[in-house]
């Protein structure tokens, strides 16, 4: 059975900047996830993909809690004063526990939110209730089958042509976050036959829309993915988020805040693997003492606990600075996913090396020993792929220090 390491971040990390608000709700997420995720974490990460088995149990769960509000003022949710830098918090203490519902919390609370602030008032005021309850799952869909980290339009088929009351939309979406079981899903489109872009929100039980069968994936199980199939499907003129042809700054503006949800899941995933490591470091005994008293553990450790608090700090800043109304976020957003992520990678690499052969065993069938290091290997890589992979993060933080006349 899993034994629950002591977390080393509540000795050696210390919120010294953070709103009391922000310290109070960290608490909070922290026994929600652990009365309402912890029980079915273990059965999410390693379940096989399908239509039956998304974690309503969980989903719904944490929404009772109240952590689907944290997004949102005072007309739907909890008017926090730092909403970003709280649903980031809530995204770390969810990945500390299981990486796949953080990135389902992802979407259902960061990007998704962001398009419904363009929406209008009587769809926000229809649809936002059902998804801060947990009701309704929703869906964010920008990447196509030969589109992801670039969107710009003239690489979109999924095409949306004007009629007098709307849109008639066909086209294909892959690997969108929740659609076996969504709603509503925010839909980023080609505004006909032009090189711009209109974000709709499209109501999946349409006639013309076909959900695919479920990705079955090396990881992310939790996180259901499958293509969403349009073909002539009608959304009514109310349902265009922000502008017609302004569809490409409504997703970038989601995306831009999803980096940083997924560089906080980075966060809670590296956290986990270290308190994983430590304290195999401390018990399992080598050549006449522990191995926590080899130097090159010690020193790695070090060195891996200085970069959480370098990586927590920084999706922390860039949360707080679109909390402050500041747009110029972006570097610091794709400072945060990349290092992030890619420490998260590194720490659980680490991690199963100090377990050894039980750390790369999903259970030791005799013992019935289980670390979950299997579960958290297979999914630390998909957090340096989506939401923008790794290295246009390094582009972006590129064309801010050479500047885009010479980076492109």
């Amino acid at each position: 059975m899993d034994t629950a390491p002591p977390r080393s971040q509540d000795r050696m990390a210390h919120d010294v900047w953070l709103p009391e608000e922000i310290v109070t709700l960290r608490a909070e997420a922290r026994a929600a996830v652990e009365k309402r995720l912890v029980p079915f974490a273990r059965d999410i990460g390693q379940r096989e993909e399908s239509a039956d088995s998304f974690p309503w149990e969980a989903f719904r769960g944490l929404a009772e809690e109240g952590l689907f509000t944290v997004p949102f003022g005072t007309d739907f949710g909890r008017g926090l004063a730092h909403p970003m830098l709280g649903t980031c918090t809530v995204t770390e203490e969810i990945a500390y526990h299981s990486s796949s519902m953080a990135g389902v919390y992802d979407g259902q609370c960061i990007l998704v939110p962001q398009t419904l602030t363009f929406a209008g008032d009587e769809l926000r005021a229809r649809l936002i209730p059902e998804l801060t309850s947990g009701q309704t799952a929703f869906s964010f869909a920008t990447t196509e089958p030969d589109t992801s980290s670039d969107l710009t339009a003239e690489r979109m088929q999924t095409i949306a042509h004007e009629t007098e009351d709307g849109f008639v939309v066909t086209g294909r979406k892959r690997w969108i976050t929740n659609s076996v079981v969504a709603g509503w899903v925010s839909m980023l489109c080609r505004a006909g036959h032009t090189d711009r872009a209109t974000m709709l929100l499209v109501d999946l039980r349409s006639p013309g829309v076909r959900i695919g069968r479920p990705d079955l994936k090396m990881g992310h199980r939790g996180q259901i993915t499958a293509d969403i199939v349009l073909d002539e499907v009608h959304v009514p003129a109310e349902n265009v988020l922000g502008t017609r042809g302004g569809g490409l700054g409504v997703a970038l503006s989601a995306l831009v805040r999803g980096r940083i949800g997924i560089g906080a899941a980075g966060v809670g995933v590296a956290q986990a693997a270290l308190d994983l490591a430590v304290q195999r470091l401390r018990t399992r005994q080598v050549f006449g003492g522990p191995l926590g008293a080899m130097q090159h553990w010690q020193f790695t450790m070090a060195q891996r606990a200085t970069e959480i608090e370098c990586a927590r700090t920084l999706y922390q800043k860039a949360a707080t600075l679109l909390d402050r109304g500041d747009r110029s976020a972006e570097p610091e957003a794709a400072m945060a996913k990349a290092y992030g992520t890619r420490l998260a990678n590194d720490l659980v690499r680490e991690a199963v090396q100090i377990h050894g052969a039980v750390g790369f065993a999903r259970q030791v069938s005799e013992s019935g020993e289980s670390v979950r290091l299997e579960e958290m290997y297979r999914d630390a890589k998909i957090l340096e792929i989506f939401e923008g992979a790794n290295e246009l993060q390094q582009w972006i933080i590129a064309r801010q220090l050479i500047g885009r006349d010479v980076t492109g």
